[in-house]
């Protein structure tokens, strides 16, 4: 299949005036496909020629102004349109096409608990041509017109209100200008519960076999809702631009959600079946708000090529934590922002395969999709953030609206959004922009303190090339507690040192957490934070230290084991759910599992499980739930017997609390089959006790962890042989396959690993090759003959795009990992 370049959709735009879209989706004809029938009217400016994209499982008819064409023409997912005379046209397109079971386009899902049956749309970047015919580019917007037969007692939704037409047919009003990739329809037996705010239709929806879920958390998604409507309105000058607004959580989601104009699908793990913290309530919040606020930025202004991908996403993810801050009951998220999610922006930008947050050239779509990572999202919300600190947040804001009403219902440039900004300060935003978003790479920040007495100084050590404001924490040891003086606001690079005054006991650059920077410690505060972290005082601050910590692992400069002895002395004391499930997921996956050698692993997991059960007994109050079950679920994930979680899955709770849901059930079951405690007689079983999706996955998971021969291959086989598995399905095999303590029964499939990779990313698409390479990746094999055969399959494997980028990414932390071992 042809991919898209750049030039190519220059030309086109410069062609074509697309009018609107008739699109008519017949769901009634079989589990394996559906009919799709188009109607495209558009403008040609000159006479040229050009195509229509799709990839039908058949063509069927093509009309053009009345005149039948050849459906052979079809060349790929391209057909010709010769000869084009300037000025209107109708093309119509009659064609069958496929359901998918990887995410990608029209997505089927068959739910196990009831036999019900799912669809929905999934068409970024360019999955569009799965399921209609277009002319398929972001800046070739038009209005749709979308009507839909579907099964008797289905409900289905699109971007605007939908009606029943009866014998199965529905129609949807008409949208406003939207690019293509942001048509969507779900359509199933839904459970949907509605409302309205202000006028505006709200709706939320599910599979009915978690309807009883959904409606415990009706009252909270709503409030969410109302509370980020009424926030952006406060901010922004142009009203919410569709008829109203849908909330579907759909089964077998790649991303975390989509920002559908008037239709945003989430993954329907967001309808909780069993027990979360507060944090994870609090990261749905935020998901919610970074959607919603897609519906201005992305929606209602586009991006005209996917090189801007990062403006829309960048914008949504700062937007989303700074709502949830703002405007919901909930008080961290830039703590979990901190800890968590902007260490996947840290990551991505020190590995081979960086790019600019605002890339300089994406060639085509096959490249645009490679960069929809964390430097889009966290690195570029980082930078916005320092932007709102340097800039001011009324003139954030108002250069914010103006860019909204230049190009509403339009298209959009980084050019166009500079200028926006530009047009509400005096500040040199093109300068700033050129050092934060056209450069790659982490700056360091450095404290260099001089001076005796009572006058000391701060210089602070740049190693980048980016300008920063930040705020200097200066704290004293009070008797064995971090007291903090006021914060010093500091440009960096310097005019001239900081005066500190007496020497502070810890001195911490980037407190707060203003710039997207690494920072290091002077070796007296280094001493202080190892002596005396739990004591700081606000849970923002010990996330920049906690993330500090973790760059130095990563950077060779820690020894993993002190980044431990760190977490068992201070996390006990630990208060903050994002900080303390941070720690733990580091210290096990990355500490345990791959840093320290195979040797001190056992001592590893001792000590966290030690730690876990500190944690475990100071919450016996019931006090902080959210933590106790942070602790329970790390202390069944390094259990390295199983006689304590079997006789909690035996009993059905754990001594004190929590009793046992079915993700706890399944957990422990996991690690029981990784320890070899468990059979197929008692996976067969728990799946009979809870036969839904997530017991599916469940179940897949529990066998492909099972230290058994046949079972490795059984499960190998279904991963690389077979295309039966969904996407879900597949990445719960590769989660369960690979065990750190069965190193002896999976060293044959690390070079398999390589060789059966990339046939199937080949064969399955761009979904299937990311989670192969996510998750399949034999990533316990911490030596050199793992880095030597993935290094031999990118040189001459030939992988799919998709799979080279995760398989990149993959060696070189697996590189990072062995520099810092000493290999």
């Amino acid at each position: 299949m042809s991919v898209l370049t750049r030039d190519e959709a220059l030309s086109r735009a410069e062609l074509l005036d697309v009018l609107g879209y008739a699109v008519d989706l017949d769901l009634t004809t079989g589990d394996e496909t559906f009919e799709s029938h188009t109607v495209i009217r558009f403008t040609a400016r000159t006479g040229a020629d050009t195509f229509v994209e799709l990839k039908p499982a058949e063509l069927r008819s093509v009309t053009l102004d009345g005149k039948s064409l050849d459906p052979a023409k079809l060349s790929g997912n391209r057909f010709p349109l010769k000869k084009l005379k300037a000025g209107e046209h109708e093309l119509r397109v009659e064609a069958t096409m496929r359901y998918s079971r990887t995410g990608e386009g029209m997505h089927r899902f068959t739910d196990p608990a009831d036999g019900e049956t799912y669809v929905y749309t999934q068409l970024f970047l360019d999955d569009v041509q799965r399921v209609y015919a277009a002319f398929d580019q972001p800046d070739l917007k038009a209005a749709f017109d979308v009507t839909v037969k579907a099964p008797e007692g289905w409900t289905v939704l699109a971007n605007g209100v939908t009606e029943a037409l009866g014998e199965g047919r529905w129609r949807a009003a008409t949208t406003p200008p939207i690019s293509t990739y942001l048509m969507a329809v779900a359509a199933g037996p839904w459970h949907s519960l509605r409302t309205d705010h202000h006028g505006l239709p709200l709706g939320l929806h599910c599979r009915r076999s978690l309807a009883a879920h959904l409606e415990a958390d009706a009252d909270e998604l709503f409030e969410i809702t109302r509370q980020c409507y009424d926030r952006y309105h406060e901010q922004f000058t142009e009203p919410y631009p569709f008829d109203s607004y849908d909330q579907a959580f759909v089964p077998e989601f790649n991303a975390g959600a989509m920002e559908n104009p008037g239709l945003v699908t989430f993954r329907d793990e967001f309808v909780y079946r069993s027990a979360v913290t507060d944090t994870e309530r609090q990261t749905r919040a935020m998901v919610m708000a970074h959607e919603m606020a897609h519906m201005w930025f992305g929606n209602l202004v586009t991006l005209r090529w996917w090189d801007d991908i990062w403006l829309n996403e960048s914008f949504a993810e700062y937007m989303g934590y700074r709502t949830t801050a703002d405007a919901t009951r909930f008080t961290g998220p830039w703590t979990e922002f901190g800890v968590s999610r902007k260490a996947w922006g840290y990551d991505a930008d020190q590995r081979p395969t960086t790019h600019p947050v605002a890339p300089d050239a994406v060639p085509d779509t096959a490249s645009a999709l490679l960069n929809f990572d964390g430097i889009s999202y966290a690195k570029g919300a980082s930078a916005l953030r320092q932007l709102v600190v340097w800039l001011g947040e009324d003139d954030f804001l108002a250069g914010i609206n103006t860019h909204f009403t230049r190009h509403k219902f339009a298209n959009a440039t980084l050019a166009d959004f500079i200028d926006s900004l530009a047009s509400a300060t005096d500040r040199d935003v093109h300068a700033w922009a050129d050092a934060w978003l056209r450069t790659t790479g982490v700056d360091t920040l450095t404290p260099v303190v001089a001076g005796a007495g009572s006058a000391h100084t701060l210089t602070v050590e740049h190693a980048g090339t980016r300008p920063h404001r930040i705020a200097v924490g200066v704290y004293d040891d009070d008797a064995g507690s971090l007291v903090p003086r006021p914060r010093l606001d500091l440009d960096v690079p310097q005019s001239a040192p900081g005066d500190l005054g007496k020497k502070p006991a810890l001195l911490l650059l980037n407190d707060g957490d203003l710039t997207y920077a690494k920072v290091r410690f002077d070796a007296d505060s280094f001493a202080t934070v190892r002596a005396r972290l739990g004591t700081l005082p606000d849970p923002l601050t010990r996330a920049v230290v906690w993330n500090a910590l973790r760059d130095a692992v990563r950077d060779g400069e820690l020894p993993a084991g002190a980044y431990l002895e760190t977490a068992r002395t201070h996390l006990p004391r630990e208060t903050d759910l994002a900080v303390t499930e941070a720690v733990l997921t580091f210290a096990v996956g990355e500490l345990a599992g791959r840093y320290l050698t195979p040797e001190e692993r056992p001592g590893a997991l001792t000590s966290i499980c030690l730690l876990c059960k500190d944690i475990v007994r100071r919450t016996e109050d019931g006090d902080s739930p959210g933590l106790r079950l942070i602790a329970v679920r790390h202390f069944i994930d390094v259990a390295q017997h199983p006689d304590t979680i079997a006789a909690w899955l035996a009993d059905g709770t754990v001594p004190g609390g929590p009793e046992l849901d079915p993700d706890l059930r399944w957990r422990i079951l996991a690690r029981l089959a990784v320890l070899g405690a468990t059979d197929e007689t008692a996976i067969a079983g728990e799946l009979e006790r809870d036969p839904s999706a997530t017991g599916e996955e469940g179940a897949a998971r529990c066998r492909a962890a099972l230290p058994d021969a046949d079972a490795k291959e059984r499960a190998w086989a279904a991963m690389f042989s077979s295309d039966d598995l969904s996407n879900y399905l597949l990445t719960a095999t590769a989660q369960g396959f690979w065990q750190p303590e069965q190193a002896d029964l999976l060293r044959p499939y690390v070079a398999r690993f390589y060789t059966d990779a990339v046939p199937v990313a080949e064969r399955r698409g761009p979904a299937i090759a990311q989670a192969v390479g996510r998750w399949a990746f034999p990533a316990y094999a911490v030596d050199t003959e793992n880095l030597r055969l993935g290094e031999t399959c990118l040189a001459e494997g030939d992988p799919t795009p998709a799979l080279r980028r995760k398989l990149a990414d993959q060696l070189d932390d697996l590189g990072r990992v062995l520099k810092a071992r000493g290999v």
